[in-house]
């Protein structure tokens, strides 16, 4: 596939999320995540933004596990098929109505499995437009009159990859200094430290250069539209369509 427009993949992916969020149906959310990952996998460009996609993945299978943690033993009881039962803790009274532990239900899980995955979709989903496209093309083609706003978002999607790629350069620091299994503790004061150095070259480069000083030295630059970002915006339309269409 040739290199497609900067904004294609994000409209698709604003589009897509639109569809997960109004279905609210853990299939459509499982097809979304593995449509993501099929795409990443064949046409992300082997760039440090890229990675982000992965990392949004472990981010989400953590979040998935949290809340299905949380939706077991803090809630609202769900009356279904039992599964097992914990020992309930006594809670003041204004908490009424919510519990912590007694019956697990099949129904108390897969509900908190489901509203897991809807999560887990939407950070995948935004994972995958960062990850297949670059945020210096993505800058070229913003509009002069939203210069400022696009640097800003630029810089904010810029973010995830930024860290991504400073943990895998300070976890083979630490192989190299012979740390075979660096753990979180001996990464993230590094990781901090280097976020801020980061952070500290970035605007001094940015000041150096004149961004935000006159919308005048902003170079918009426009990416033909081609016809195949028209099938990619177009398909997930009508996603969004028949999602929506199949709710009423």
């Amino acid at each position: 596939m040739k290199t497609l427009h900067p904004l294609t993949w994000w409209i698709w992916s604003l589009l897509i999320v639109g569809a997960v969020i109004s279905a609210n149906n853990s299939w459509l959310a499982g097809a979304s995540v593995a449509g993501a990952t099929l795409l990443v996998w064949r046409y992300a460009p082997d760039a440090p933004w890229a990675r982000s996609f992965w990392f949004s993945l472990k981010i989400g299978a953590l979040i998935l596990i949290i809340r299905t943690i949380v939706g077991i033993l803090i809630g609202v009881p769900i009356p279904g098929t039992k599964i097992f039962e914990l020992p309930i803790l006594p809670l003041p009274d204004w908490l009424a109505g919510i519990r912590i532990g007694g019956v697990i239900t099949q129904e108390r899980l897969l509900s908190s499995i489901h509203e897991g995955l809807i999560i887990v979709a939407v950070i995948s989903l935004f994972g995958a437009a960062v990850s297949l496209t670059s945020p210096h093309k993505l800058l070229r083609v913003t509009p002069i009159v939203i210069y400022e706003f696009g640097v800003a978002t630029v810089i904010a999607t810029s973010a995830l990859p930024n860290l991504v790629q400073s943990i895998s350069r300070i976890r083979r620091a630490r192989l190299l200094r012979g740390d075979e299994k660096p753990s979180w503790r001996s990464i993230a004061l590094p990781l901090l430290e280097d976020s801020l150095s980061r952070s500290l070259e970035l605007a001094a480069a940015m000041d150096a250069r004149g961004y935000g000083v006159s919308r005048k030295r902003s170079r918009y630059r426009p990416i033909l539209w081609r016809g195949t970002d028209s099938v990619v915006v177009l398909t997930a339309a009508l996603i969004l369509t028949f999602t929506l269409v199949a709710l009423n």
